[in-house]
């Protein structure tokens, strides 16, 4: 087991390129079991993608990665079992099940595991899916799913824009029979991606402007190669770790639309932003204005994936916030680590309020899940004195190079065995 020390104080400053969006590659890479080739550019290296080459590995495919470009080739393809301890490796596995059940017409897969974040029922995932043909039973924390004929198109509104739920009816509806409407889908970026992926490769995808994704479904799917777009989470997480130490950052290979929501909050702390083409220029302040109120919302919303980054840099604002999680019910754990750091945050359900402190001091935290933990660091970084950030294992799941990133911005951070 690693950890990060971190030495806070130092403003960040230079030049950063965004890698490859983690919410996007996942999809992607369980895609690529409905066609027999597939090369996938900017797949940026971490756990979660190592834990995706895995199940593609088990299933019987092969995967050869080369620099940051990824081939998968499917034709070996032997098996539709995804085995429990893979599934545990991420939560975002679940997603593999739709394209498993299209390839195989079944599929045994375990429940799946990762950040607890708390309840992400997956009930709209099975649901969605029986409509389309799928058969599931339950036994003992397997879900053993079977199609007796042909999936067939289907007509699906889904109570809740869920994510993964609209990437697992996506996968399935590709190849079956008629037509599948999906209402009420989700509109993350990461979902036009996984759409212009399988576009790619024939398949029929239409988005309207109301967000209904139409699915006409096609005997075949054929080999394509795809550039993944980048990570706005990233994004907004390193101008997070730069405004938080009065810094200046210009990121590039990034796509500033995604990230429309994010830039009035960081504004309303007082930062100056400029974007232009696919690069976004960032001056923090000489300390952080307070956040009236931030709330997560599925897309175009405030990314909840941001929240925990945001609530760091509010911790030294001149003033109150208040932030409201409405996305997991469990997503404030990284709050009593930053009140180990000298953070006054007062938790009431979904709600934080942060009372602002003229500065944070160094401290030993513990990462409780992804996002969490490059919060503490965001906050180690403007801290005075020695950070120690343990069980960085769940920042590896989605920040490539983390702290490497940091130094080349000028923060003091090392990497180190337990």
């Amino acid at each position: 087991m690693s950890k990060f020390i971190i030495d806070g104080g130092r403003k960040l400053t230079g030049e950063l390129t965004i890698h490859g969006a983690k919410n996007s590659v996942l999809p992607i890479l369980a895609a690529t079991l409905l066609i027999d080739h597939s090369t996938i550019h900017n797949c940026p290296s971490l756990t979660d993608v190592d834990a995706s080459f895995n199940i593609l590995t088990n299933l019987g495919c092969q995967v050869v990665r080369e620099g940051n470009s990824v081939t998968v080739q499917t034709q070996g393809m032997n098996g539709c079992t995804i085995p429990e301890h893979l599934m545990r490796e991420m939560r975002s596995s679940i997603v593999f099940l739709g394209a498993v059940v299209a390839r195989c017409g079944k599929a045994v897969i375990s429940m799946p595991g990762g950040c607890e974040l708390g309840p992400r029922p997956i009930d709209l995932h099975l649901s969605s899916l029986e409509k389309l043909g799928v058969t599931i039973k339950e036994d003992h924390g397997y879900l053993n799913c079977t199609v007796e004929d042909k999936l067939r198109g289907a007509t699906i509104s889904l109570p809740f824009p869920s994510v993964g739920a609209t990437e697992n009816i996506m996968l399935a509806a590709c190849t079956a029979e008629g037509e599948t409407i999906i209402h009420n889908p989700a509109r993350e970026p990461e979902i036009v991606d996984l759409a212009n992926f399988l576009q790619r490769a024939g398949a029929r995808i239409h988005i309207g402007e109301n967000g209904t994704i139409y699915i006409q479904g096609v005997k075949k799917l054929y080999p394509t190669e795809h550039t993944v777009i980048p990570d706005r989470i990233a994004a907004a997480t390193y101008l997070c770790c730069t405004a938080i130490t009065g810094g200046e950052v210009l990121l590039k290979n990034v796509m500033p639309q995604h990230l429309t929501a994010v830039f009035p909050v960081l504004e309303e702390a007082g930062c100056r932003l400029r974007c232009a083409g696919g690069t976004i220029h960032l001056e923090g302040p000489q300390r952080p204005r307070p956040l009236r109120m931030v709330r997560t919302m599925p897309y175009p919303g405030f990314p909840t994936d941001a929240q925990s980054p945001m609530m760091a840099l509010s911790c030294i604002a001149s003033g109150t916030s208040v932030l409201v999680e409405n996305i997991f019910e469990n997503r404030y754990k990284h709050a009593y680590e930053l009140t180990r750091m000298g953070a006054r945050i007062h938790l009431e359900g979904r709600v934080a309020v942060v009372e602002g402190v003229p500065k944070l001091h160094g401290a030993r935290v513990v990462c409780t899940d992804l996002r969490g933990g490059a919060a503490l660091c965001c906050a180690a970084l403007a801290a005075e004195g020695q950070s120690e950030v343990t069980k960085i294992n769940h920042i590896e799941r989605g920040y490539q190079d983390f702290d490497k990133n940091l130094r080349s911005l000028g923060a003091i951070i090392k990497k180190v065995s337990e």
